[in-house]
């Protein structure tokens, strides 16, 4: 499944009140652990965040100390004592094997030593593959039963609603729609390589104007800043959201096309630029393009609380409104 369906999935467990344990799998950087933290937002629920391969056995369980001639285990403080929350065990199959029986009397039990899990407590984990060359370790078969297997691969499009929500660089977004096979990348011989976690700490370096090559490694660095050159090419963005924007055609170059359509619908920061822009592209734009610019404008909108206004604005010029239907009709899936 995508990011995003792992999202809804989450939220629908959440709403249903489904206390069953579940294991996440997918590749390093795909955003598991990002999920799991929106889901909890979305829902105000508190997160623990644990990630097992960094403890030891008593790191989990607690200490013994004895009690009147009796060993008593103290549990850790990290474990949580009431409330509602998301108990997120991370990197489970990359702890020791130790580690991981503690952790199966927990997930099976809600509980180890003399800690119980409290209700309203849910119990996820997640993990790497071993095809993914993650130093993993394999999950006992005992512990692999006692969860729902949840397995996610790289989505641009669960990336992009993520980028937008989090304001990630729109040129970082413009080149990704571009060029979607360089959203995750793994490469065995470099210590940096894209992926979606680390295209978010690439757009915080491109922000503040530092080589995203730490982030993402040299090939795909130099790919972006090809990318760049061209975006500096871009005419004319400021007159279409100005609403003055008929002398200029829409582009024959394909990177152009992406990195044009992509940057109106990013900056538009008002109502009244959003419906500019998208007049603009409903006369000079094909349909596909046309979807594009209204999938990444209608998010980035509502970032801003903006949407239902477009959408009223809209609603006020019958060939907008009905290029607008138009366009929300076409297949979620296309792509130009």
């Amino acid at each position: 499944m995508t990011p995003g369906e792992l999202r809804s999935y989450l939220n629908r467990l959440i709403e249903k009140r489904l206390m069953l344990s579940l294991m996440i799998w997918g590749p390093p950087g795909v955003g598991k652990s990002s999920v799991v933290a929106q889901v909890a937002r979305e829902h105000e629920l508190e997160l623990i965040d644990v990630r097992l391969s960094q403890l030891a056995p008593t790191d989990l369980r607690g200490l013994p100390v004895p009690e009147q001639g009796v060993a008593r285990w103290y549990p850790p403080e990290f474990l949580p004592r009431g409330g509602r929350g998301i108990l997120f065990l991370d990197e489970l199959n990359m702890a020791p094997p130790a580690v991981q029986g503690i952790a199966q009397q927990l997930i099976l039990d809600r509980k180890v030593g003399s800690y119980t899990v409290p209700e309203g407590w849910y119990l996820w984990a997640a993990g790497n593959r071993k095809e993914d060359r993650a130093s993993v370790f394999d999950m006992p078969a005992p512990l692999g039963n006692r969860f729902l297997h949840l397995e996610v691969q790289p989505d641009f499009d669960s990336f992009k609603l993520f980028a937008i929500e989090q304001g990630l660089h729109e040129q970082v977004v413009a080149f990704l729609s571009y060029r979607p096979g360089l959203l995750h990348k793994m490469d065995a011989h470099r210590p940096a390589w894209p992926s979606p976690r680390s295209w978010a700490m690439a757009s915080q370096l491109h922000e503040s104007e530092l080589p995203i090559d730490p982030a993402v490694g040299g090939p795909t660095a130099e790919e972006f800043r090809a990318f760049l050159a061209i975006y500096s090419r871009l005419q004319g963005l400021d007159e279409i959201l100005q609403g003055r924007g008929a002398k200029h055609p829409f582009p024959e170059e394909p990177s152009l096309r992406y990195a044009l359509t992509v940057g109106l619908s990013l900056r538009s920061s008002s109502v009244e630029q959003g419906l500019a822009a998208f007049r603009w592209i409903t006369e000079k734009a094909g349909a596909e393009w046309m979807q594009l610019f209204t999938s990444n404008l209608l998010v980035n909108l509502e970032t801003r609380n903006l949407k239902g206004l477009f959408v009223q604005a809209v609603r006020q010029d019958e060939k907008l409104f009905g290029a607008l239907r138009e366009t929300l009709a076409l297949a979620m899936g296309a792509r130009p």
